[in-house]
């Protein structure tokens, strides 16, 4: 299925203030709208084509395929996936955004995807999911709208984010405002910034192990070690796809996760949930450590907590799609089993 647009005719309040006018979500559907819905939160640099980056979770021969069935995917917003961001042209000026593209939360995201639902005429979602920032986004979901999601799996992520998350994204954000032209309101502005971002981001999202199994030099050398290597080119794969306007925004975003905002006690938020729950870790994940899914398990009601060993750290959400799909199938036929033993009971 090619990319989708809709627009948000009526604009979006914005959790920090003000309102973003007439906002367009970019989105992909997969699969017979009949069938059950799989609705897919995507993490921070990926976009709306789940069957790109999740395959082998997400496809024609995958566990999750258009023929069972009817998958969604919607860009969030402020990134440069054809969802409104900060190369977007500003209603009001004509011209980009840039630096004016306000700071969106991950409720604010979600405001989005309940506008993209209600467009799509979507009543319930089978199974809402999530990896790291989509996780986030599925949290605030569930507990913004509980009654119409069925089912729930949060992956490598956490009730709010950490300081040691926040740490790692403002440094992230100190090397874009290093680059000299930061401040310069072009699409190509902050790039070299954005690249030293992503390689100090890469440090986060693998492990100590992935390292040394991968980047370890063959022979002793005194320059282009393949670590050094490595990171350079990471650098470089991200400024072809992404910007730095967008990278910074979604980083803010990201750190403004924190479930309880308004809301009271972080366990009290999380015992309010209902909806059968899977939430899973990944062993060597250092930006969302096993404690944090830990505790999501401890607190939502009934909540199934599993621990994939992996050693790709915090990028094992994405790479080990048949241990995670194995897992998703475990979890919802054992719910399916649960609701019709409930239903059963009902019924006597």
């Amino acid at each position: 299925m090619s990319e989708q647009h809709f627009q948000i005719k009526s604009g979006i309040p914005l959790e920090r203030g003000g309102y973003l006018a007439s906002p367009t979500i970019a989105y992909h559907t997969y699969g017979n709208p009949n069938n059950p819905v799989v609705w897919v939160c995507h993490a921070l640099t990926a976009n709306s084509d789940v069957f790109d980056w999740w395959a082998g979770l997400f496809g024609p021969d995958a566990p999750f395929n258009p023929r069972d069935y009817y998958i969604v995917c919607a860009n969030i917003l402020g990134s440069c996936y054809g969802t409104a961001g900060p190369l977007s042209q500003n209603p009001e000026s004509g011209e980009p955004y840039y630096h004016d593209f306000p700071v969106v939360t991950i409720r604010d995201m979600v405001a989005a995807h309940e506008a993209l639902r209600n467009h799509l005429n979507i009543k319930e979602i089978h199974l809402l999911l999530g990896g790291s920032l989509g996780g986030q986004q599925a949290l605030e979901w569930a507990i913004l709208q509980p009654t119409i999601i069925r089912n729930l799996a949060l992956i490598a992520t956490n009730a709010r984010h950490s300081a040691w998350g926040i740490a790692f994204n403002e440094a992230q954000r100190m090397a874009i405002e290093a680059d000299g032209t930061w401040h310069r309101r072009f699409g190509q502005a902050g790039d070299a910034g954005m690249r030293a971002a992503r390689a100090t981001a890469l440090l986060s999202y693998r492990h100590y192990s992935t390292y040394s199994e991968a980047q370890t030099d063959d022979r002793p050398v005194l320059e282009n070690y393949k670590a050094q290597t490595y990171q350079q080119y990471q650098g470089e794969k991200l400024s072809r796809r992404f910007n730095a306007f967008s990278y910074y925004r979604l980083t803010q975003a990201m750190d403004s996760h924190h479930v309880g905002r308004s809301r009271g006690d972080i366990e009290i938020v999380l015992e309010s949930l209902q909806v059968p729950t899977l939430v899973v870790g990944i062993s060597t994940d250092v930006l969302f450590p096993l404690s944090e899914q830990v505790f999501l398990a401890k607190h939502i009601p009934g909540a199934v907590f599993k621990e994939i060993h992996s050693s790709f750290g915090h990028d094992g959400f994405l790479i080990e799609t048949e241990k995670l799909g194995l897992l998703l199938d475990e979890f919802l036929a054992a719910a399916s089993a649960e609701l019709h033993e409930t239903n059963a009971t009902i019924a006597a």
